[in-house]
């Protein structure tokens, strides 16, 4: 087959800014059920009081049905500046897939969504957004701003994401998120998807690339975005299979159920080892599998943007 064909006749989402929306919507929805009761009253118009703040923007009326205090907000008002990072390699287009929607997602498919439902949340908190994709090269960087205009480019760079992937293409996050650092000029709140593929060598980069983002205020949250059923629970029917690397090519035959005991323990033993590296440089560390909903992502942006400040 050919593969450049196959890639040009990958659709992407038909309408990514709706999707968002109902994810949004859908999540907002249950949240008087979660500990962010009372949030989702006049979602995009108030904030939660802080002490010390002036009183003159209280809405009273609100505390009266609320017994809480919410400050009004204004449409000019930013509160926050995030900057979405998203690994775009060959490995993250992992399973393979021609069209997407919420039920059909692969690693790229679910990063891009969750991307584009973070962004409508900060929409409706007149919240700054910008982007990052990078592969094997930096495809795109846009800087945080508020705009519709910007709104609309950035959900189209997040959906060409989807048909830009390339076969056996090896990614560097680690110098990526090194010019990122750079150009971040402003304290940000900082969420990178990637399903961290490399190189043990690569992983020491990489904590120093996140230290980087750190050292220069911005906090961090690392999606570690992953297939668990085949790529952490390992599966697969216990036929004769060839198991191909999509970034180098390199490939064996074998028999799933020969390796797949040491296999889930070793890959246990990698998602700990992340764990405790994250927490030592005290970055948010989020497991995400693509096969369950988008709530802890939305969940972990509201609770990441009530501790900034």
């Amino acid at each position: 087959m050919n593969i450049e064909k196959e890639i040009n006749e990958i659709t992407g989402f038909k309408n990514l800014e709706l999707l968002a929306k109902q994810v949004v919507e859908g999540f907002i929805s249950g949240l008087h059920k979660s500990p962010f009761h009372g949030f989702s009253a006049e979602f995009a118009e108030h904030k939660i009081y802080n002490n010390g703040e002036s009183t003159k923007h209280i809405d009273w009326k609100l505390f009266a049905k609320t017994d809480k205090l919410y400050t009004k907000r204004y449409e000019e008002e930013t509160n926050l500046r995030c900057h979405l990072i998203v690994d775009n390699s060959s490995s993250m287009h992992y399973p393979k897939l021609k069209q997407f929607n919420i039920n059909s997602l692969n690693k790229i498919g679910f990063s891009v969504l969750a991307s584009a439902a973070i962004m409508n949340l900060m929409k409706r908190q007149r919240d700054a957004v910008g982007l990052s994709v990078y592969s094997d090269a930096y495809e795109f960087y846009a800087s945080e701003k508020g705009s519709e205009r910007h709104h609309q480019m950035l959900l189209q760079k997040l959906n060409e994401a989807l048909l830009s992937s390339k076969e056996n293409t090896q990614t560097k996050t680690y110098e990526h998120l090194h010019l990122i650092a750079e150009k971040l000029k402003r304290r940000s709140l900082v969420f990178l998807f990637t399903d961290m593929f490399q190189s043990d060598a690569e992983a020491e980069k990489l904590f120093d690339a996140l230290q980087h983002l750190k050292h220069n205020k911005h906090e961090v949250v690392l999606f570690h975005t992953f297939d668990k059923k085949r790529e952490v629970n390992f599966d697969f029917s216990n036929r004769p299979k060839r198991f191909v690397d999509v970034e180098t090519g390199e490939h064996v035959n074998l028999y799933a159920d020969n390796i797949k005991e040491q296999y889930e323990e070793a890959v246990q033993n990698y998602f700990k080892e992340l764990q405790l590296r994250c927490a030592q440089y005290r970055i948010k560390y989020v497991l995400t599998d693509i096969n369950e909903s988008f709530n802890k992502i939305l969940t972990t942006y509201l609770v990441e943007r009530q501790k900034f400040g």
